[in-house]
């Protein structure tokens, strides 16, 4: 059986780990290079920084603070904000990064992401979709960082990105995002039983238990959190003993 993996995320904005609630009220959480380094010695199995205002700025995602990345730390890791092109790809990944996550450029442009599986193959290529759930009960995709609504459904986009090559999806429910009330279970679920790829469950992480509900009952293949793990609310090593207990699979 596949382990479960437990993925740590840092949000950088102007080169600091930034963390809000429902993508606002931002606040400060502390060093990428420095954080990244004690989430890998503490046993966390991926990491993944995503520069949140570079599609905003319409700038490139920064390739020195990858560099020193991978300089610090010895597991696998996904960088995304602002990729436009193959030859943003090409260069984070000769700096370092393992992986790449598009959104709104592959949302824009659906060819980017054949484009790139072709290049660099498709587990190097995750898609991440920031979706809201609306009135209407159906989950929707959202651009630029959560600030525009599309009318495209969460499992539309991610099924046709699948098709096109992307490898993985990083699904970050902007309902959930920040609130510590647990991860959106019927959306994961749905994607993880209908899609040939790997799930990542992002948004709403806060306890022990809530990690424990997105394996069993959302199917996610891992889960992504970030300022409980950034504020030492919960450890690396204490959440896999516990989803140990209940006899989930993870890497010790």
């Amino acid at each position: 059986m596949l382990t479960k993996r437990i993925i740590a995320c840092l949000d950088i904005k102007d080169g600091r780990t930034v963390k809000g609630v429902n993508f606002e009220n931002i606040r400060d959480a502390g060093d990428p290079v420095e954080l990244g380094a004690f989430y890998a010695k503490e046993g966390i199995d991926e990491l993944v920084f995503l520069d949140i205002t570079a599609t905003i700025e319409k700038r490139k995602t920064w390739t020195t603070l990858v560099n020193r990345i991978a300089h610090h730390i010895n597991i696998p890791f996904t960088v995304g904000g602002g990729i436009k092109t193959v030859e943003d790809v090409s260069e984070l990944l000769q700096n370092g990064a393992d992986k790449i996550s598009v959104n709104t450029a592959a949302f824009r442009n659906p060819k980017l992401v054949e484009a790139l599986a072709r290049e660099f193959g498709s587990q190097c290529v995750v898609l991440a979709i920031d979706a809201k759930q609306e009135a209407d009960g159906e989950w929707y995709v959202y651009l630029n960082g959560g600030r525009l609504k599309t009318e495209t459904t969460c499992f539309d986009w991610a099924r046709k990105a699948v098709d096109s090559g992307a490898g993985e999806i990083l699904l970050t429910s902007m309902n959930h995002d920040g609130t510590k009330l647990g991860f959106a279970l019927d959306i994961t679920r749905k994607l993880s039983e209908s899609l040939p790829v790997p799930v990542i469950a992002s948004g709403g992480g806060g306890k022990m238990e809530h990690f424990v509900e997105v394996f069993t009952e959302g199917k996610a293949d891992a889960a992504l959190a970030a300022s409980i793990f950034h504020f030492r609310e919960i450890a690396i090593p204490d959440l896999k003993r516990y989803l140990l207990e209940y006899s989930i699979p993870v890497r010790i």
